[in-house]
């Protein structure tokens, strides 16, 4: 299968966040012992058109055979070399509250490709272990962040000084936030931030049911 040599920042963020929703169809596929896949089947398996699907892989290439549709195990080691998920990637934490602590109690983030090294918070009585995970003292956060060789962070802080500790995230060599202050953070260019605000997606879905 050939791969298509491109930038990020070709790529659109709607593309990328659905690479991952086929990564999981193909990873389900793979555990039932299923080798091969039509468009048509893991279109439906995503919940998206084949038409789609088709234009979200031509962005890296060409895949499948005509008549036989896609290798599940050739196409999911593509897209995981696509998302960089191949090898543990570090992660810290800032915000070890109620869901701070409760992303730190998670035990599935290893088997999706990623490891919280380290959590921060500004409260002392915070600074204790959290399973394999020590919360530590804000102070040390740009050290920690360059010794382990850090580019992705999760937010979970008050609003109030959210955009405060980003800055300090950026300047220590920060490239992805995973947001859950209830605010929007201004980043550099070539930081990238998704914003997670639980209570507009309830919003949203409060929306549809109404009937």
């Amino acid at each position: 299968m050939p791969r298509r040599r491109v930038t990020r920042t070709t790529i659109p963020r709607k593309t990328i966040y659905r690479l991952s929703v086929y990564f999981r169809c193909l990873q389900r596929l793979k555990n039932n012992g299923i080798d091969t896949v039509s468009s048509e089947a893991l279109a439906r398996a995503a919940g998206v058109k084949p038409t789609q699907l088709r234009k979200d892989l031509a962005h890296f290439g060409q895949f499948g055979t005509r008549g036989l549709g896609y290798d599940v195990s050739q196409l999911a080691r593509m897209i995981s070399d696509v998302l960089g998920n191949q090898t543990l990637q570090p992660v810290v934490l800032i915000g070890a509250g109620n869901l701070g602590s409760a992303l730190l109690s998670y035990g599935g983030f290893a088997q999706e490709g990623f490891e919280i090294v380290a959590a921060f918070d500004a409260e002392p009585a915070r600074h204790r272990a959290r399973g394999p995970v020590e919360v530590l003292p804000m102070d040390s956060l740009e050290r920690e962040i360059r010794e382990r060789a850090v580019r992705m962070a999760i937010l979970c802080v008050p609003a109030a000084v959210a955009q405060e500790i980003a800055n300090r995230l950026f300047a220590a060599g920060i490239g992805g936030i995973l947001n859950f202050a209830p605010i929007v953070i201004h980043a550099p260019e070539d930081v990238m931030v998704n914003n997670v605000n639980l209570a507009i997606e309830l919003e949203n879905l409060s929306y549809f049911i109404q009937g």
